[in-house]
């Protein structure tokens, strides 16, 4: 539906959402039930770029619409930021903004929670696909599995008989060593499971909202104190916190890990800084390490790729179709949910929500 169209029901005008970005692919049925609800407007990619999004906010194009859904991560966002300017000019009849994608960094939540409008996201979609990298990346940094790879493409044989002799001395099985994982929600606790079920290794955690007893006793994990405390212990730190905590591994930090330990983040690359790592890789402060995001996207730090103990995957750790038919499902239900005066299914600041003078929108 086009910005300058309307639809009415038997009780009057629906009430009014935006579809920013590509059409729906595969929940058509939960299109289906948001358009029977819904006056659907979708913009066209022009109308999405910065200054033409904004324009359109002041000059009230879309009207009062009550919801915005992004149904996949790579489109939709042409506006940029979600930030004080955007979000000042939303109307005051914008309930949630609901979005694919696990990570929310490219939005304020706390400013739209201010405006009292919630933002969901769509990590419960992608939970089994970034764990699933995660091992991946966990196995590799133990087993020196880059440097096998390399080999093996290598035009030099001589690589490939380097890399079959030697790489085992410095190889080493997961089981019983030591996993630190820096933020236990949804996929940290996944990745957990997976690691202490499949490879029998000891988990410590670092979160501020510790898991139920029953959860820890599970994965017989143990909760640190503080980050120092987990850096010391972990024979392998695993990222998994939300983006937006600044930079979780600088110089300082690395320096604190054991020696020889192993480093990956599936989580957002802003958590690390990556000339650090490349330091330590050469010290051999850091024996290995895992990156599937990075500081400068799509620009990894021009010395990673040199190391053959530095496995580099390019964003994909949700990259599964299984995450791409959830994100676009979740970005919907959200919607139904909050509009139809449910709980939201994936909410991000409902505890940072504050209302504007007047009431509250939900």
């Amino acid at each position: 539906m086009s910005a300058d169209q309307t639809t009415t029901s038997a009780t009057g005008p629906k009430p009014v959402i935006l579809h920013l970005g590509d059409p729906i692919k595969y929940n058509t049925d939960i299109y289906q039930q948001l358009s029977s609800k819904f006056a659907i407007i979708h913009p066209s990619s022009e109308e999405r770029q910065r200054e033409a999004f904004l324009k359109s906010l002041r000059e009230k194009k879309w009207g009062d619409f009550a919801a915005v859904f992004r149904p996949w991560w790579a489109t939709g966002g042409e506006m940029g930021r979600l930030d004080r300017e955007l979000v000042s000019l939303l109307p005051r009849s914008l309930q949630v903004w609901a979005s694919a994608g696990a990570g929310y960094d490219w939005a304020d939540v706390d400013v739209l929670a201010e405006h009292g409008v919630l933002y969901c996201n769509g990590a419960l979609a992608s939970s089994e696909a970034v764990a699933d990298m995660a091992i991946y990346h966990l196995i590799s940094v133990f087993r020196n599995m880059q440097w096998s790879n390399m080999a093996g493409r290598a035009k030099d044989p001589k690589a490939w008989t380097d890399a079959h002799i030697n790489a085992q001395f410095t190889a080493h099985n997961p089981q019983g060593h030591v996993l630190g994982i820096v933020g236990l929600g949804n996929i940290g606790y996944r990745i957990a499971v997976k690691a202490f079920k499949g490879f029998d290794m000891r988990i410590i955690y670092y979160d501020p909202f510790p898991k139920s007893a029953e959860q820890e006793a599970a994965i017989e994990a143990t909760r640190c104190s503080s980050m120092n405390e987990l850096l010391a212990s972990a024979d392998c730190v695993m990222l998994a916190a939300p983006g937006g905590s600044g930079k979780l591994m600088d110089r300082e930090r690395i320096a604190r890990m054991k020696k020889g330990a192993r480093l990956v983040n599936i989580a957002r690359g802003g958590l690390v800084e990556e000339e650090a790592v490349v330091e330590a890789l050469e010290t051999g402060q850091l024996s290995a390490v895992g990156l599937d995001v990075f500081e400068n996207e799509p620009c990894p730090h021009p010395r990673l790729a040199g190391f053959r103990n530095a496995t580099l995957t390019c964003h994909t750790a949700g990259g599964a179709l299984e995450t791409a038919v959830g994100f676009e499902g979740l970005s919907m239900k959200n919607v139904l949910a909050v509009l139809s005066g449910q709980p939201p299914l994936t909410p991000v600041n409902q505890d940072l929500m504050k209302f504007r003078q007047g009431g509250p929108r939900l």
